[in-house]
């Protein structure tokens, strides 16, 4: 598995991984500072890409995420295979991958730009955008719900703790718990399982 858990996309496959058991190997590697090495495995220059035993290279979480349900099996799968179950989990996933893609886009420009270059209107859509994405995500919770779909862990849950975490991680003190309480709940209470413990993006820091 190329990348660090620092991304949300490299997590949301790492959890899986341990989720379903199937044992990896890790190359640590940053987009920023390791560009020629990632662009040899992926040539889009992104992380994760996945290599499998076969040598064969998988990029792009969704890809990746698509072969690990099919090896674990229609039973285990975190995304269900077909019907409305699947377009629930599908639509949960996207806001969460939708809401880290924005953050990430956000941090960029805040924290990487030179600050006579930060264009504050897309700044402050970026912000919006992702907020929003959080905010259907907790108001999908609800108050009794322990899990976003079908009353178990699906890769909805996955994806927005790796989405969560990598906002408290990346973007500290923009998207406060208070204001998204039950998704804050959902990631304190999945990692305490091993599978996100063991794939928290503080590991990498």
């Amino acid at each position: 598995l190329v990348g660090r858990y620092r991304s949300p996309f490299v997590r949301r496959v790492a959890a899986p991984l341990k989720l379903h058991g199937i044992p990896y190997e890790r190359r640590v590697l940053s987009t920023i500072t390791d560009g020629a090495a990632i662009r040899a495995v992926n040539p889009l220059g992104r992380v994760p890409a996945l290599i499998l035993d076969s040598g064969e290279t998988l990029i792009d979480s969704a890809a990746i995420l698509d072969y690990l349900d099919e090896t674990a099996g229609p039973a285990r799968a975190l995304v269900p295979e077909k019907g409305a179950e699947r377009r629930e989990v599908l639509k949960l996933i996207a806001l969460a991958v939708g809401a880290a893609e924005k953050a990430a886009a956000l941090g960029y420009e805040i924290q990487r730009r030179p600050q006579q270059l930060i264009y504050p209107e897309w700044a402050e859509k970026l912000q919006g955008q992702a907020r929003a994405g959080l905010a259907e995500l907790d108001k999908v919770l609800g108050p009794e719900k322990q899990w976003l779909a079908l009353g178990r862990l699906t890769q909805a849950d996955v994806s927005a703790v790796a989405t969560w975490d990598f906002l408290g991680n990346m973007l500290a003190g923009t998207f406060a718990p208070a204001e998204f309480p039950r998704l804050a709940a959902l990631a304190e209470r999945a990692n305490r399982m091993p599978a996100f413990a063991e794939t928290h993006p503080s590991l990498d820091s």
